[in-house]
């Protein structure tokens, strides 16, 4: 499918203005330019073009809020200065797998000044001789490398990050333990209605057996007073 039906299909019935995010990854560009994309996207913040045989920016439009550019598995070797005119505050940008081999070739980023992490595997700027040193000697903006800083540190992981934002947001470790404490309060009632339970029974048998001597008592002494009137009617014979 060729990029600019694919941009047609992606908007589903939206305007370009509403558009935040877009990806026409694997689609087709005829003659290696930007194509179907216009400054009518003036809201675009993230867009990917991976794999669709781009080997020129110059019909980028201006995407001045444009923040992450996806651009790996092309045919990019320069026009990259087009990026610091159009998408003037990029903070991350991925040219892996594109012809770059010179420095020259990324010394057009150095206007990007809000650029932080910036990718460059599979190029064959990555086997020269202190490639990492000199990239960052020649854009100081940028934080990580290929996934790393000066330090070799890695770059964080913003999936990670949100998940630990919904993990404090949400039912953390605190949220644990109020379900713990309710279940140790429903054991703890659920054996002290046992308890309770049981005292019913022993006072209901205690009553029972109450109830029974009364009973017995009292059949007793009938059984007393009609000896005494047997004894009484012995006497009167």
């Amino acid at each position: 499918m060729d990029m600019r039906k694919r941009i047609t299909l992606e908007l589903r019935n939206r305007s370009p203005a509403e558009i935040a995010e877009l990806v026409v990854d694997n689609s087709r560009s005829a003659d290696g330019e930007v194509e179907g994309l216009t400054d009518e996207f003036t809201e675009l913040e993230f867009l990917s073009m991976v794999n669709v045989g781009l080997s020129s920016l110059a019909k980028l439009p201006p995407l001045p809020k444009l923040r992450k550019l996806e651009l790996s598995d092309n045919n990019l070797s320069g026009s990259l200065e087009t990026l610091s005119e159009k998408c003037p505050n990029l903070t991350y940008l991925n040219l892996s797998g594109n012809k770059i081999k010179e420095l020259s070739n990324v010394e057009a980023l150095q206007n990007l000044k809000s650029l932080q992490s910036l990718d460059l595997f599979n190029c064959e700027i990555t086997s020269l001789e202190d490639y990492r040193e000199s990239v960052f000697e020649l854009l100081p903006q940028v934080t990580y490398l290929d996934g790393f800083d000066q330090e070799d540190n890695e770059a964080p992981d913003s999936e990670a990050d949100d998940e630990d934002e919904d993990g404090e947001d949400g039912a953390g470790p605190t949220g644990d333990y109020d379900e713990e404490d309710d279940e140790e309060d429903e054991e703890d009632g659920s054996e002290g209605g046992e308890e309770d339970d049981d005292d019913e029974d022993d006072y209901a048998e205690e009553e029972e057996e109450e109830d029974q001597a009364a009973v017995q008592g009292q059949k007793r002494k009938r059984d007393v007073d009609d000896e005494g009137e047997d004894d009484d009617d012995e006497e009167d014979d």
